[in-house]
């Protein structure tokens, strides 16, 4: 695979902890990689992004955009683990280590956006809310997964691994999804950053697409991998090529090459999106959890 002039910025492990903790969380260092992943694959779905950030970069390191934080009870036992920075997601077993997290966050004034299953963010909210950021606004996304028996479409052999000569085809489809979602263009708020990142994914393997005559039908990417799951986000499909079984069958062909290294696949679908929520029910996916998003200002 072709590499690019920004592979060596994009890959640079160079790490400083966003904010110092507060409220009982420590910082998390790289020796400390095993146990967390222990911790996180306790509930390996509803983790996947978090563990697979952390085998993907170690837990120190900037491509995390944020520092990871953990809280162990008075038994030195480990009972949260958050990434605290752009995006501040967590896994928490105690309400103490919920609170220890939200305190932390609030010390963070850069932050995109929080993200976790509904019960933990109204908890996290009451706390983070008396000092942090404001809300811009907010979604509910659920959280599917599918696992074996799958549907078997008929296959596509020119589903392929993205590379970078790819990119003027992706970016922008990518950038639109982003700014749909959260009402924020990355392009504009950190355009060099964002190729920087695309970029390292492609290098990764982890961008699926299906061109044809030099125009994109649909792209998926699999966003983190774990033992236990892959998680895929930013599906999209051509409009002008919608309903003609596309989707469907680029999402059966990479869920049966994706369910070979893994245990299941799971993704989010915007609790507002019934069609996509529809056909996600139709090849297979079951509903595992409601999560709650926060945009901040």
């Amino acid at each position: 695979m072709q590499t690019s002039p920004l592979t060596d910025l994009a890959t640079t492990p160079y790490y400083l902890p966003l904010v110092e903790a507060d409220g009982g969380a420590k910082p998390l260092e790289n020796c400390d990689n095993a146990e967390v992943l222990a911790f996180l694959e306790q509930r390996a779905i509803y983790t996947a992004y978090l563990a697979g950030l952390i085998r993907d970069n170690g837990l120190q390191n900037s491509l995390n955009r944020g520092t990871f934080y953990g809280y162990r009870n008075q038994l030195g036992q480990l009972e949260g683990a958050a990434l605290i920075g752009h995006a501040t997601l967590l896994e928490a077993a105690s309400d103490e280590a919920v609170q220890a997290f939200a305190r932390t966050a609030q010390r963070c004034k850069a932050g995109h956006l929080i993200m976790c299953e509904e019960n933990r963010l109204e908890k996290f909210w009451g706390y983070y809310a008396v000092a942090g950021q404001q809300m811009r606004h907010a979604h509910r996304q659920l959280l599917l997964e599918l696992r074996w028996p799958i549907q078997v479409s008929e296959p596509l052999s020119n589903l392929r691994l993205a590379t970078v000569e790819d990119l003027d085809l992706l970016v922008p489809v990518h950038a639109e999804m982003a700014h749909a979602e959260s009402g924020i263009d990355p392009r504009q708020r950190d355009g060099r950053g964002f190729l920087e990142r695309y970029v390292r994914r492609i290098e990764l393997g982890r961008t699926w697409i299906l061109t044809e005559d030099g125009n994109l039908q649909f792209k998926a990417e699999v966003v983190a991998e774990t033992p236990d799951t892959s998680c895929i986000e930013g599906v999209w499909v051509n409009p002008a090529a919608r309903r003609q079984g596309y989707g469907r069958r680029c999402m059966s062909q990479l869920a049966r090459m994706l369910l070979w290294r893994t245990k299941s696949i799971c993704l989010f679908v915007n609790e507002e999106n019934e069609d996509a929520q529809k056909f996600y029910k139709h090849v297979g996916y079951h509903v595992r959890a409601v999560y709650d998003t926060i945009f901040l200002e």
